[in-house]
């Protein structure tokens, strides 16, 4: 079983939310090479699923590890241990943390 990751600002000074924007996910993402966005992330195996959404796509190496933008936070899962490092990164650069979940 995987697991899943949380890139978010949480709380600001005053303790009111403060969210990683789209726009500023688009800036951000969009200045890397090794990211790609797109708006359906397909799972193919046994069966094939998509889900629609503000996926990020880090290409590392063969595979493809998507960064999922969702109301205000970055979701990504753990299941390729160079996902750790990559997501610490982001994390610092959009001076979010990184939380389980």
């Amino acid at each position: 079983m995987s697991q899943r990751y949380r890139i978010t600002r949480e709380l600001n000074e005053n303790g009111e939310p403060k969210t990683i924007t789209l726009e500023e996910c688009m800036l951000y993402f969009g200045a890397k090479p090794e990211f790609s966005y797109t708006p359906v992330f397909t799972v193919t195996g046994p069966t094939t699923m998509s889900i629609e959404g503000d996926f990020f796509m880090w290409s590392h190496g063969e595979a493809k590890i998507p960064f999922r933008h969702y109301q205000g936070d970055i979701y990504v899962s753990g299941t390729n241990e160079a996902v750790i490092p990559k997501m610490m990164e982001v994390a610092g650069d959009l001076e979010a943390a990184v939380t389980e979940g």
